[in-house]
């Protein structure tokens, strides 16, 4: 007789891991911040954009029973290619609340930091390019976000500061 992974249960079927159930409750903006200082400045021109974007995530257990709060902070700054001038500066933070349940805790980590994220991009995406069009510039259609590389990425950064202050504390 040969040995299987799974167990059967009384009435014959086999035993399967819980599936993983998430949900999105609610998603809006927390916080937007547009400056238009080419208009500012009172300058006109057809600048060719340096677009620069920075991502921050953070995630953070809400008090109901599975509960998550996962905040998308954007950073974008458009210079002037050439003279380096300031042409829009954008700052947006968009939270999404989810249910989530059934995730390992070992896993839960980056599931909300990747998955969650990569549910509210879209919206995220769609807000920047019309705020932008709105704030006088042509619409800025973000590229898609690799999520995964951007969690390594913060893992190992941390890790590599954890490991310089541990040396800087064992030096002194």
């Amino acid at each position: 007789m040969s040995d299987t992974t799974t167990n059967p249960t009384e009435n014959g079927a086999a035993e399967q891991a819980p599936q993983i159930k998430m949900n999105v409750l609610a998603q809006y903006i927390r916080d937007l911040s547009f400056e238009n200082i080419l208009a500012q400045k009172g300058t006109k021109g057809e600048a060719q954009p340096d677009v620069q974007v920075q991502v921050n995530l953070d995630a953070k257990k809400r008090q109901p029973d599975h509960q998550y709060e996962v905040v998308m902070k954007l950073k974008i700054d458009s210079k002037a290619k050439g003279s380096g001038d300031q042409l829009f500066l954008m700052e947006l933070e968009y939270a999404g609340i989810f249910h989530i349940e059934n995730v390992p805790e070992n896993q839960l980590h980056p599931f909300l930091l990747i998955e969650c994220p990569r549910m509210l991009f879209p919206f995220v995406r769609r807000i920047v390019s019309d705020i932008s069009r709105d704030g006088g510039f042509p619409p800025l259609n973000l590229e898609t976000i690799d999520f995964v590389q951007l969690y390594r990425s913060e893992i190992q950064r941390r890790q590599q500061a954890q490991a310089a202050s541990g040396e800087a504390s064992g030096q002194a």
